[in-house]
């Protein structure tokens, strides 16, 4: 009777994922092109607006266009014209269902790993409406975002059938997908360092070089894209010089942009397409507050690791999968940006929603139910304001200004 009950809960789950994602969302399938990056990607390259044709296909995979070397999206967007030529919603439209379904599968993969449904239903429920993803769903130009993620979770998901029964076709199914990640986005270089991560907690495999060595050909392939990436972006003019960005610039703007990025989640307000970088003009008192908010932070979720290995799995899946675009080496003009939160931020999605498990007695763990949804609400509204600026260029720039 409980299997039943569960199976028809996780069910309810689903739709009302999807509903509420849609319900947020659907305004974007009457939105224009935005004249930023759009027209680079597609309303002023003909490679896209040639369709799938042979030759096309050859340029998505041998092309440094935009700083990126990313066929797989490529080829998304030349399907995308296929059929809907220059009618923006088209975009729009596969946007929001790749947004749908990288929500439910995140729902799915956190509740088979952890066996945990309800904290896996909020961590979902966050990733789907907080205000900060609306970049990655709005904006055309990042179907790389939306694409490379729903790989980086498939990803996730035949590694942890891999791990349920060890067989090889798991094994290489899983470097595939990962591979196929890469080749939407480089932002999955640090997918290996999250799948052992997920081998601390929840997978709790006991520690030893097997797990190390088995992710070697990851790691590989992360470094191949890395110099990849960097060697497109150099050529491009994207990858600006020390002398403009020095060390102590970048790091300094890395230690407030993490702090800053979790601030915004708690708090999401003046969120806009570009925060530009200030260059060596950073406040030395803002970068040792941060500098040390982060060393506090991290000893907080880092030393009862033991026992709630939760803590330091989220805080870490946060501060790793953002080493790529924290402005180390910087790339663009900007200082950060909201697009680089729609997977990060999930580690400490994890850490709210598993808290909340942990330290509330179960007796108590019921109340919870209107605080959660009404902190979803809330972000809702927040999402649904902040998705009406991606209307078209003029109501983005006056926004973003």
């Amino acid at each position: 009777m409980n299997k039943i009950l569960t199976k028809y809960r996780v069910f309810l789950i689903y739709v009302v994922l999807t509903i509420a994602v849609a319900a947020v969302f659907y305004q974007v399938c009457t939105y224009d092109f935005v004249y930023f990056d759009d027209l680079l990607y597609i309303c002023h390259n003909p490679n896209i607006q040639a369709g799938i044709t042979f030759k096309a296909i050859k340029w998505a995979f041998t092309t440094g266009h935009t700083g990126y070397w990313h066929p797989l999206t490529w080829l998304s967007l030349m399907l995308d014209y296929q059929f809907f030529k220059n009618w923006a919603g088209g975009y729009h439209i596969v946007n929001v269902l790749f947004h749908i379904i990288n929500t439910l599968v995140l729902f799915y993969v956190l509740m088979r790993m952890t066996g945990a449904v309800w904290p896996s239903a909020f961590v979902a429920a966050l990733f789907a409406l907080h205000p900060l993803h609306v970049e990655s769903v709005a904006w055309i130009s990042e179907r790389k975002d939306l694409l490379s993620t729903f790989l980086w979770l498939l990803t996730m998901l035949t590694y942890t059938r891999y791990v349920e029964n060890p067989k090889a076709k798991w094994y290489l199914t899983t470097i595939a997908l990962f591979i196929l990640g890469l080749m939407a986005k480089p932002m999955l270089v640090t997918l290996p360092f999250v799948l052992l991560l997920l081998d601390f907690w929840p997978l709790e495999r006991k520690i030893s070089w097997r797990l190390l060595v088995e992710k070697i050909p990851f790691f590989i392939c992360s470094f191949l894209n890395c110099v990849a990436t960097f060697l497109v972006q150099k050529k491009g003019g994207i990858i600006l010089d020390s002398e403009s960005f020095g060390l102590i610039t970048r790091v300094s703007n890395a230690m407030i942009s993490y702090i800053t990025y979790i601030a915004k989640m708690i708090w999401p307000s003046r969120l806009a397409l570009l925060y530009p970088h200030p260059g060596s003009g950073l406040p030395i008192i803002k970068v040792i507050v941060c500098g040390l908010l982060l060393v506090l932070i991290s000893i907080i979720f880092l030393y009862p690791a033991r026992r709630r290995k939760f803590l330091a799995v989220g805080w870490l899946w946060y501060l790793g999968t953002l080493v790529p675009v924290i402005g180390l080496v910087q790339a663009g003009a900007q200082a950060m940006a909201d697009r680089y939160t729609y997977m990060t931020l999930t580690g400490l999605f994890i850490i709210i929603a598993f808290s909340a498990k942990e330290f509330v007695p179960k007796q108590r763990y019921k109340m919870l139910t209107l605080p959660a949804v009404a902190v979803l609400i809330v972000l809702s509204v927040i999402t649904t304001r902040q998705i009406r600026y991606w209307k078209n260029s003029i109501t983005m720039f006056e926004h973003t200004l």
